[in-house]
């Protein structure tokens, strides 16, 4: 497991090339704006400092993902001048594979349940280095650094709540925020048509949701399953779940826009609407990579 230390030093790994997001008042609660990061989304933290942070890296890099982390290990391979390879899956929305060929990665598109194994058979191929999207400490130390700002700049901070998937993002940042308070709630946010981390908890061990069942979901940066790795660190810091509808998500989305002025993505509204059921607390808006014409039609509605 990850500890503060790792968290303190990937802040100071990332900080020449990430946005320090603010916290901004949001009805009773806060919004933590990681859909400002240059690639509209917290996952660039972790592909810094998991790219910087490699020892062999000559032979560029490997990432499989659903968008996000597509685009931040694009971005942080060309800030080091290295070749990237992003796996993506065949029911990625385009705007996100588009955005990931602009930052110079090549992109493979395979079936859902291929992208692990052709990462793996590029990797050995080209000799090159694998950047998972969650499982990896140098990533969760990475995406930790959330919950740092978070604490120093909002030091009586009550409950934090963080969209929870592959687990990496909640992993570091519960990390962060209960070695520095804690008696502060970390509330862990899913959508209810994904939400195996939820009866994972429940039942006190990690549950595997079949991922046809998982990609039913509108927030298709939140299909991932945790790994041993991160459901070390959720079973140990994670307070509650909360569980949002595909509705709920969508009017956190036209919520953000209209009485905020930020643009988020399904995945990136789900804790804000967790927020919303809550009452209170700091919600990650982790991403706002969105489909426009998604997001036009539910502004029109």
């Amino acid at each position: 497991m990850i500890t503060l230390s790792d968290v303190r030093a990937a802040a100071t790994v990332i900080a020449p090339h990430v946005v320090r997001t603010p916290l901004l008042p949001f009805g009773r609660g806060w919004l933590k704006p990681e859909n400002l990061q240059p690639v509209g989304a917290f996952k660039l933290r972790g592909a810094l400092n998991a790219l910087a942070r490699l020892e062999n890296r000559a032979n560029g890099v490997v990432a499989y993902s659903s968008g996000n982390h597509a685009q931040a290990v694009a971005f942080a391979a060309r800030l080091h001048g290295v070749p990237a390879v992003i796996v993506m899956p065949d029911n990625t929305p385009p705007v996100k594979v588009e955005a990931t060929r602009a930052l110079g990665a090549e992109v493979h598109v395979v079936g859902i349940t291929e992208r692990v194994e052709r990462a793996q058979a590029l990797v050995a191929e080209r000799g090159a280095a694998l950047i998972p999207p969650f499982d990896h400490p140098d990533v969760i130390a990475g995406q930790g650094t959330i919950g740092l700002e978070i604490v120093e700049d909002l030091p009586d901070v009550g409950v934090v709540v963080v969209p929870m998937s592959g687990g990496g993002l909640i992993s570091g940042v519960a990390t962060a925020v209960k070695s520095l308070r804690p008696d502060v709630r970390v509330v862990g946010a899913e959508p209810a048509l994904a939400a195996d981390i939820a009866e994972s908890l429940a039942r006190g061990e990690l549950v595997r949701w079949d991922p046809f069942r998982r990609a039913e979901t509108v927030a298709d940066a939140l299909r991932d399953e945790p790994s041993e790795l991160t459901w070390s660190h959720i079973s140990k810091y994670v307070d509650d779940v909360v569980t949002v509808s595909e509705d709920e998500i969508h009017r956190a989305m036209t919520d953000l826009v209209r009485r905020a002025r930020l643009v988020a993505e399904p995945s990136g509204a789900v804790a804000v609407a967790a927020a919303a059921k809550l009452g209170e607390g700091v919600a990650v808006v982790s991403g706002g990579n969105v489909d426009p014409a998604l997001l036009a039609r539910l502004l029109a509605a």
